[in-house]
């Protein structure tokens, strides 16, 4: 029986870390084999305190907490890192919650040797009350939001690009490296298209589950979004064979309706154009948010649904494209403050 190390990045979550630190201690995974190693980038809430609480009301899980001062994901993954013992590593969120048997699918995937990292299908759920919150879950979740990402709602097992809270034998940081400290997002994505350069194979296995809770108001949202689509693009810069359809459509869309945008006040010729794309856009999300309210029997997908996915993509695609404005002019972009 392999040890496996659980590394958390983690910062102000005192509202979610116990519920996570409950699913690990109900893992069907041997607990002996089990450790937590959270990288805690110096929360200013009861986060510290809900963790020693924790801790002491359950011995028999070996749970350690290490500072992230720097406050960005990928330096805590590699803070808790350095601190795990395991000979494998699975990497989790602070705001995610595990399926009861998570640990025993992705050691049994990797000892039968499916991949090199291995995850499994987010379940994504509303990250506050309120049919706002639903309607961004329902987003996050659908193919007009998520394109052909396969780990949020794949049915068969398959090779993929990548995989959230991936799996890894301990021995694979010796091939490829700890995760990219200049990247503030996507570090998953970069750390993951170096195994496959390496000549190893993201598998995603439709049993290994998680729930992942999405972002509760349209604002976090276009945060969220917008960091995605600005540091894809420092990503890709790097791999630019790793672009994908789904993610060229976002940038692409906010560049047409920017540029008709500012012709259509001088040309009028191209308020046309405009109106039209806007319009097709609109009907399309409307037809989607009008299925997905009848399929779910919730009348306020119609209008939520349509609003959070075009959230979505203009923030993506605006973020993508002031990443690509700033490389041109500025030859070094130093990574900003989360």
């Amino acid at each position: 029986m392999p040890s496996v190390s659980i590394i958390i990045p983690c910062y102000n979550e005192q509202a979610t870390i116990r519920t996570l630190l409950e699913a690990i201690y109900a893992q069907t995974y041997p607990r002996a084999g089990l450790e937590v190693v959270i990288a805690d980038g110096l929360s200013t809430d009861r986060t510290r305190e809900q963790i020693a609480a924790f801790a002491d009301a359950h011995p028999d899980l070996h749970i350690a907490v290490v500072d992230n001062p720097k406050r960005i994901i990928p330096a805590a993954l590699n803070a808790a890192l350095k601190e795990a013992r395991g000979e494998i590593v699975i990497r989790l969120d602070g705001h995610s919650w595990p399926y009861p048997d998570y640990v025993e699918r992705c050691v049994a995937d990797l000892e039968a040797g499916l991949g090199a990292n291995v995850g499994g299908i987010w379940e994504i759920r509303p990250g506050a009350d309120g049919w706002l919150a639903a309607s961004i879950a329902a987003a996050a979740a659908h193919p007009l939001g998520a394109g052909d990402a396969l780990y949020r709602r794949a049915a068969k097992p398959a090779s993929v690009d990548t995989v959230p809270f991936g799996a890894f034998k301990r021995e694979l940081l010796a091939t490829v490296g700890f995760f990219d400290e200049t990247l503030l997002t996507n570090e998953d994505y970069e750390f993951n298209a170096r195994v496959r350069k390496s000549g190893g194979v993201i598998w995603l296995d439709p049993s290994i589950r998680s729930v992942y809770f999405a972002r509760g108001t349209l604002g976090g949202l276009a945060r969220q979004y917008a960091r995605y689509g600005f540091w894809k693009w420092r990503m890709l810069r790097r791999y630019p064979e790793t672009l994908r359809w789904r993610q060229a459509l976002p940038p692409l869309f906010a560049a047409s309706l920017a540029g008709l945008g500012m012709l259509g006040i001088f040309l009028p010729l191209f308020r046309v154009p405009l109106a039209a794309e806007i319009v097709f856009y609109a009907a399309a999300l409307t037809a989607a948010g009008v299925r997905e309210a009848f399929r779910k029997k919730q009348a306020f997908l119609a209008f939520g649904l349509p609003l959070a996915i075009s959230v979505m993509h203009i923030a993506w695609g605006a973020g993508f494209l002031w990443s690509m404005i700033k490389g041109i002019f500025v030859k070094s972009i130093a990574p900003a403050k989360k």
